[in-house]
């Protein structure tokens, strides 16, 4: 490709840019990078070098703050990468993604600028498709989420330290939904999701409010099934970067268009993502 006015001077060093990244990820296969599956990364990639944004992504420093699971969305991933051409991808990238991923702020940040290692929090929000009845105990029992705890009985640890920091936790109301929303430095796989699954048990009165101190004071046993992956939402990821807008105007219009005449709590999670801030 020939260079343009989008280009920088051919003795420039590349120029680090830090992406704020939504996506609807219904038709995503998770995230993270597969060969042989449709994913965030995989997308992501393939319109940055569809724009000559750059030809390696390994050398390009190409990474994500972190994994989303397969059906969960974003409005606060980042997204990070070096390139030879900062105002075109500042300019063009949301032309280039398809219409269930796009970029709604950017920054450029320091060469060493690593969007995981980085990260001080991720906050999570999970709405749920069937409205419980008693929100009030449910934000009750989520204080007891607050500090740090053994989260065995709520996650898939594997080898992992079971340990996390819980800094926020609520439930709210917008609309007809409630939702979860919750703050942490670090997650375990499946975390938010049976943390999610445990309030709703409170809220519907199958469980005592007393039941989160007892599976996070329990010996390990098997955890709680997660609740479904398409009420989550990944909804920011605190990186200490202050963000410029991106036109996103148009973008992904008639996939949503099509979405939300047949799925309400699809139709939420839509609204949530492209409302600005």
């Amino acid at each position: 490709m020939e260079k343009d006015h989008t280009d920088n001077p051919a003795d420039a060093p590349p120029v680090r840019l830090a992406f704020r990244v939504s996506y609807l990820g219904s038709r995503f296969y998770g995230s993270q990078m597969q060969a042989a599956h449709r994913t965030v990364e995989g997308e992501f990639v393939a319109a940055c070098q569809r724009l000559s944004l750059f030809d390696d992504w390994r050398k390009a420093g190409f990474l994500s703050a972190g994994r989303t699971d397969r059906g969960v969305h974003a409005s606060g991933q980042v997204i990070a990468f070096s390139t030879d051409a900062p105002d075109r991808a500042r300019i063009v990238i949301n032309t280039q993604l398809p219409p269930d991923l796009w970029c709604s702020e950017y920054a450029d940040v320091s060469p060493e600028f690593h969007p995981r290692y980085d990260a001080k929090s991720r906050t999570y929000r999970y709405y749920f498709s069937k409205r419980p009845h008693d929100p009030e105990a449910m934000n009750r029992a989520a204080q007891q989420f607050l500090g740090s705890h053994n989260f065995t009985n709520f996650a898939r640890v594997k080898d992992k330290n079971p340990y996390r920091n819980i800094l926020a936790a609520r439930v709210g109301e917008e609309e007809r939904f409630v939702y979860f929303e919750v703050q942490a430095e670090s997650f375990l796989w499946h975390q938010v999701r049976c943390m999610a699954a445990a309030l709703h048990l409170i809220g519907d009165g199958e469980a005592d409010e007393s039941s989160i101190a007892l599976l996070l004071e329990a010996d390990a046993d098997r955890p709680l099934q997660p609740a479904p992956a398409e009420g989550l939402i990944l909804w920011d990821t605190d990186c200490g970067i202050t963000w410029t807008p991106l036109i996103i105007e148009g973008q992904s219009g008639a996939f949503i268009d099509h979405l939300v005449r047949h799925h309400a709590l699809m139709e939420k999670i839509c609204r949530v993502l492209k409302k600005p801030e």
